[in-house]
């Protein structure tokens, strides 16, 4: 409810009580890293992240962060994140987006062309957010964006 009325100092006191009484709540160590990644806090949120991430080390929404915290300074390990977030709901568009954009400025351009490709797959939405070189590749097909028409 805190965080709802945007007091991040309550809502970061609740969480750090709630982990004192139960310290295998991955959502209270979860919602921790989300408040320090908001303060730009990002050693905090790592640690916050990794904490719930050994509580649950498939826990979507703490590896898709944590690799949104690595993308420009270990792009390796925030891959390896995003892989294991595609590995578990294979319609996170957003995570092969994000998978796409770490792997292309790696310049493992096929790989990120595949990325790109699931992204917009599940969500036609993202096409242009898809950097130039990779939109044609990415296009939706034309089987699904005529889909429920008739010929």
């Amino acid at each position: 409810m805190q965080s709802r009325y945007q007091d991040y100092s309550g809502a970061a006191k609740t969480f750090k009580r709630v982990v004192d009484l139960d310290p295998a709540n991955k959502l209270a160590w979860y919602n921790l890293g989300v408040i320090a990644q908001r303060d730009g806090r990002t050693a905090d949120a790592r640690t916050a992240y990794d904490k719930a991430l050994k509580i649950d080390p498939s826990f979507a929404s703490a590896l898709f962060n944590e690799a949104v915290l690595l993308e420009s300074s270990q792009p390796d390990r925030a891959i390896g994140l995003l892989k294991r977030v595609v590995a578990g709901d294979s319609k996170a568009s957003t995570a092969y987006l994000h998978l796409g954009q770490a792997l292309a400025k790696e310049g493992r351009d096929d790989e990120a062309q595949d990325a790109f490709r699931r992204a917009v797959t599940a969500d036609p939405k993202l096409h242009p957010l898809v950097p130039e070189p990779f939109q044609d590749s990415a296009s939706p097909s034309p089987s699904t964006s005529q889909a429920g028409t008739t010929r």
